[in-house]
């Protein structure tokens, strides 16, 4: 396929370099040569077939609707923009192309969302709980869109808000913690990234499960698909 990844941070390098290993050509959009999506024109995008979103929470939201106004399915990776995902969702069944997103493209986190839903049902038995991540100190957005994602699945699972505590230090890749107390014993659940090439991964997995399709999709329903 042909891929566009907008934004060369330090995800966004590693996307590049798996999409080109697994076959695919790349070509990469700097931040500074797309101000405002104005780059993300018809002519620059007729020959794309997917476009990959790791950005900034800044950046990201003109960046899809030129991407949905152009008809390219997009993954986005970029997190910190959550709260117009109604107003995306209905420009992307009005386009009828294809979009997915996703608070984090790790398989092992995606892992864990699940163990983390078995562990909410301690809170329905006198556990309090409380959610603490860990970013390096140049990510934008607070808290994580994984840590958010974390405490939207718990309070689905269990009715109770979990309160989520951030901590922005050195080149921490990202460590996610469900800490479960009573008086009786304390639940520790943890994932812990080594590296970003689980994200990268992910995205262009992603981009090639997209391909073709319409519709709005959350990385977290599909991924096992892959």
């Amino acid at each position: 396929m042909n891929l566009l990844l907008l934004g060369r941070g330090k995800t966004g390098a590693l996307v590049a370099e798996v999409a080109a290993h697994r076959g695919h050509e790349v070509r990469v959009l700097e931040a500074e040569e797309n101000r405002g999506g104005s780059a993300l024109t018809l002519d620059l995008l007729r020959a794309i077939d997917i476009v990959i979103d790791f950005t900034t929470p800044e950046a990201v939201l003109p960046n899809i609707k030129a991407c949905v106004r152009a008809k390219k399915n997009i993954v986005v990776g970029t997190t910190g923009w959550h709260s117009d995902i109604p107003n995306i969702r209905q420009l992307v069944d009005e386009a009828r192309t294809g979009f997915l997103y996703g608070a984090n493209f790790s398989i092992g986190v995606n892992l864990f969302y699940d163990v983390v839903l078995t562990g909410a049902t301690a809170l329905r038995h006198q556990y309090s709980g409380q959610i603490f991540e860990r970013h390096h100190a140049n990510k934008k957005d607070a808290p994580s869109g994984t840590a958010a994602e974390l405490q939207r699945l718990i309070r689905d699972a269990s009715a109770a808000d979990v309160e989520i505590t951030s901590f922005r230090e050195g080149e921490v890749v990202g460590m996610h913690e469900l800490v479960l107390d009573s008086p009786n014993d304390t639940i520790y659940l943890c994932h812990d990234a080594k590296s970003r090439r689980g994200f990268a991964e992910g995205a262009v997995k992603g981009a090639e499960w997209l391909a073709g399709k319409n519709g709005f999709f959350n990385f977290r329903d599909v991924w096992q698909q892959l």
